[in-house]
């Protein structure tokens, strides 16, 4: 009956859709653009009556145009609509032909007659790049990124016979990011926006409810079209001028400069927020102070004082280069070819020959882009080259800097040999002298073994919660950054160096990384004090103690992981041998908090990496600087490209990003149940990836009036107080005996009055800030629900006045199952006391259980067979018996219910990078 009842649904939604309003179209246009809104009016079930295209270039039809053949709709492949002024007669016959009622113009490039423009019923809409009245005219994209606006955006007018001045339908608009190109903001907006609205105006005039909305005079501009002579650059204004200047020229037609009497073009302008690396002069015609070519490109100085940077630079001849390689760009020799490296190039020349198929011959001076290539071909290029070269891995501006066949093929055959590989890691730290050392913090993402700026440049500030100051900005990583990071890990998985290497090897790196982590120690628990609060003893013993401890741990296991072999029933004659593989899965995403950065890092890739498995993993927000140092020393112990990838970021852009990504195969988590929900529900609906969820907690610990009191108190503190109460397994609720329960309270107080508050790398200090503001503020309110609700504020619940996001160790008793208190996690230094009747077991058995909750629970008790009775009834992943906070790298750690599913540490946590294969072979 349910699957009735959708297809009863399904054809009463088809019924609604296809009884709407709908029109007869002709579609005047061209490129993808033409093409996707022609597809999306189809889909909408409006009628296409004609296609208007430009003819075929070098053979080559026009995207429009082969859709529209495609689908059987009368296509015309006109050079020009008039001539001197007036309309061509048949070509205005064959345009009346079709009969439409309405004209749409998406990336219309030729004058259309107004005789035609008016013909239709309802008239003619079009397309344009621009928030009119603003940039009127052809390069309204460049201008707006010329002229440094805040926003960009897109117009659907009604055409009339000005330039750009009919009456408007619809806009939308966009910020700008600070290194957004012409590229970047088409592709991220003005593309897909612009599609969807075109069929919604359609939609619009269909139902005869668009609007003419009259352009308005005010704020209106007119800018030419840029053209290469016009886009000389001049150099007497300010950094971000220049940059705006040359990203606004980038692809087409290119900001150039004169260099050694050479005409330069400049492309992959980004401004630079950080200090300015070494480099060697570049004297620069025009520009009051020479650039410097450094390992990252090449920066450039406004009159401002200011500084950006370039990253590729094309010369006359078309040859295009990294900035960084301008004064080695000439010293590079011709290799000599294989016997094997001379059938890749032919299958090479193959590949070319079927892209570029109106060239008769491919010789050695063929140039894929003057032969008509496109950059549809360039994807088409790099994606048949991994295919039929045995996984051979190019990237885009590798097309663009050869496009000379006899070039493309010596970048290839370097890129074989690794010779186009760079020596060293080139690593633009933030540096501080603190804690009596220099401490040296990666700020960018770390993508394909490289540092690099966020795709489109953006960065954020993380802060020091000790005293609210900013210690450096942070890449913060787009959908590109996301995107490239797994494609660079899948590559690594499926053709690189890691796929092929055995357990053993891969376990020796493993080994090599942790030693690393354990001689840079110091360093990593300054930062992680810096950067999340951490007491700084606290941090060297178990943020990083247990980190090293766990990728040994692990890289262990690398050459033990093993199937079994399964006895089943004989094929009489024949004989069988079932047996099961463990193999990984691929490429898995990481997602980790706030509260353990490297710690939480450790726990799940070292798993995931001793698996075979390759990774992206995204830092919490606001602790990302020990991730990225321990992306720095991964490459320093030897693990290949790609393997390892780090994206700084947002939950909502980066995480969202990772676990709907079709090409990861698992999602590791940890942090708070009402995400983890959202990423199980986008794993599933995606790819049905494969999910192990670390959430949150109210961890209860039972401590019985036949306790060892003193120990109880001591470790009833350390089950709440740890780490300033940011531990997922704190005691979220504490039970105390009736009969012990005032002594109890009275005695953690006492404890609580001697704790030292303050600087977390001070040795002294017992307790540090709490990891951010917005945490703090939200403690705080926690408080103030308590009293409100009744329950006894015994000690703290106020924020410690001194600079930084400090809170005083809180105790509240008196607390009733039915509040706030009981039911909700803190996450902070808020110790919640209920008492419970002497003897009743299962009373407070039933109330410890009274939970959504099921991370990790404790009893405090001499009596063992009490202590085997309550560990067995509670409802948790971990049950502590006399103790707390004892976790090892060998036991399995995770929750049940609504704390989540899956294991971290231990054998068990293999399992969830693993996957299972079942081998039966007949002899």
């Amino acid at each position: 009956m349910l699957w009735q009842g959708n297809r009863a649904l399904r054809r009463f939604s088809t019924g609604q859709v296809y009884f709407k309003n709908k029109l007869k179209v002709a579609l005047i246009g061209q490129s993808l653009f033409g093409q996707e809104v022609y597809s999306h009016l189809c889909k909408e079930g409006h009628r296409v009556v004609g296609v208007f295209t430009v003819p075929d270039k070098d053979g080559k039809a026009d995207p429009l145009a082969l859709a529209a053949e495609k689908n059987g709709t009368p296509v015309f492949k006109f050079p020009r609509w008039r001539v001197k002024g007036k309309t061509i007669k048949e070509v205005a016959e064959a345009y009346r032909s079709v009969g439409a009622e309405l004209n749409v113009l998406p990336f219309c490039t030729q004058f259309i007659p107004m005789d035609v423009i008016d013909s239709p019923k309802h008239g003619s809409i079009i397309y344009h790049p621009s928030v009119l009245p603003r940039h009127r005219g052809a390069s309204a994209i460049n201008w707006t990124l010329i002229m440094g606006d805040k926003k960009a955006g897109f117009s659907v007018f009604w055409a009339d016979d000005g330039l750009d001045t009919g009456p408007i339908l619809l806009q939308r608009s966009c910020d700008v990011e600070p290194n957004d190109t012409v590229d970047a903001l088409y592709n991220r907006f003005l593309f897909p926006e612009g599609i969807k609205a075109m069929v919604e105006a359609v939609q619009l005039i269909a139902d005869g409810k668009a609007p003419r909305i009259p352009q308005s005079e005010e704020a209106a501009t007119y800018e030419g079209i840029q053209k290469k002579e016009n886009a000389e650059i001049s150099w007497d204004q300010s950094a971000e001028a220049l940059h705006n200047w040359i990203r606004g020229h980038d692809k087409v037609p290119g900001a150039w400069t004169e260099i050694n009497g050479q005409v330069v073009t400049f492309y992959g302008s980004s401004l630079l927020n950080s200090s300015i690396p070494p480099g060697e002069p570049l004297e620069i015609k025009g520009a009051k102070k020479p650039g410097l070519v450094t390992k990252s490109g090449l920066v450039l100085f406004g009159n401002d004082g200011k500084a950006l940077m370039v990253r590729n630079l094309q010369f006359e001849d078309g040859k295009m280069i990294p900035a960084f390689q301008y004064f080695s760009a000439g010293e590079t020799s011709v290799v000599e070819l294989t016997a094997e490296e001379v059938k890749v190039a032919e299958t090479i020349k193959v590949i070319w020959a079927g892209i570029l198929s109106n060239v008769p011959v491919i010789e050695d001076s063929t140039d894929f882009f003057k032969s008509g290539a496109s950059s549809m071909d360039v994807v088409r290029l790099v994606e048949e080259i991994r295919q039929k070269c045995g996984g051979l891995q190019l990237q885009n501006e590798d097309v663009y800097m050869a496009t000379k066949f006899e070039d493309f093929i010596q970048k290839v055959v370097r890129k074989l040999r690794g010779e186009d590989q760079e020596a060293e890691l080139v690593v633009d730290y933030v540096s501080k002298e603190v804690n009596e050392m220099t401490v040296k913090m990666p700020y960018q993402c770390f993508i394909n073994g490289q540092f690099t700026d966020a795709d489109d440049g953006k960065t954020y500030d993380t802060i020091n919660p000790t005293d609210g100051s900013t210690i450096c900005k942070v890449s913060y990583a787009s959908l590109v950054d996301v995107d490239k990071a797994v494609a660079a890990a899948k590559d690594a998985f499926e053709n690189g160096e890691w796929g092929r290497m055995n357990a053993r090897e891969r376990g020796i790196l493993m080994y090599r990384l942790a030693d690393l982590l354990e001689e840079n120690q110091e360093e990593l628990a300054t930062i992680e004090a810096l950067d999340s609060g951490a007491v700084y003893t606290l941090a060297l013993k178990t943020h990083i103690g247990m980190s090293v401890q766990t990728f040994r741990y692990f890289a262990g296991w690398c050459d033990k992981i093993q199937g079994s072999t399964i006895p089943i029933n004989q094929a009489r004659p024949n004989r069988n041998l079932t047996f099961t593989r463990k193999e990984p899965l691929g490429v898995c995403a990481i997602i980790i908090p706030w509260n353990y950065p490297l710690m939480m890092l450790a726990w799940k890739s070292a798993a995931c990496l001793a698996a075979g498995n390759t990774l992206v993993l995204k830092p919490a927000q606001v602790t990302p600087l020990t991730a990225l140092k321990f992306a720095e020393l991964s490459v320093k112990a030897g693990f290949p490209k790609g393997v390892i990838n780090i994206i700084p970021g947002s939950g909502s852009i980066a995480g969202q990003r990772l676990s709907e990504h079709p090409d990861i195969r698992k999602l590791g988590f940890t942090g708070s149940t009402l995400i983890g929900k959202q990423i199980m529900k986008s794993c599933a609906v995606s790819n049905l990836k494969k999910v192990s969820l670390e959430l949150g907690g109210k961890s209860p610990l039972i401590i019985f009036s036949d306790c060892e009191l003193d120990k109880a108190v001591r470790m009833g503190m350390g089950a709440v107080f740890f780490n300033k109460g940011e531990n997922c397994i704190a005691a979220g609720r504490l039970f105390v005996e009736e009969s012990i329960h005032d002594e109890f309270v009275t005695r953690v107080v006492e404890e609580i009055k001697k704790m030292k508050i303050g600087d977390p790398l001070d040795r002294s200090t017992d307790h540090g800030p709490q990891n951010h503001k917005a945490h703090l503020e939200k403690l705080l309110q926690y408080c103030e629900a308590g009293v409100k609700e009744g329950a006894t504020l015994v000690y703290g619940g106020r924020r410690v006045q001194r600079p930084g996001f400090f809170m005083e160790p809180t105790v509240f008793t008196d607390v009733e199952d039915h509040m706030y208190l009981a039911k909700e996690e803190s996450f902070g230094p808020i110790m919640v006391i209920s008492k419970f009747q002497n003897g009743d077991i299962d009373g407070v058995l039933q109330r410890a259980n009274n939970t959504e909750y099921g991370l990790a629970s404790g009893v405090f008790t001499r009596d063992i067979n009490k202590a085997m009775y309550v560990s067995e009834k509670l409802e948790a992943g971990t049950v502590f018996i006399n103790t707390y906070n004892k976790t090892d790298v060998a036991a399995p750690f995770g929750g049940v219910k609504q704390s989540g599913f899956g294991k971290d540490l231990g054998e068990e946590a293999l399992n969830e990078y693993l996957k299972t294969k079942t081998v039966t072979l007949e002899y």
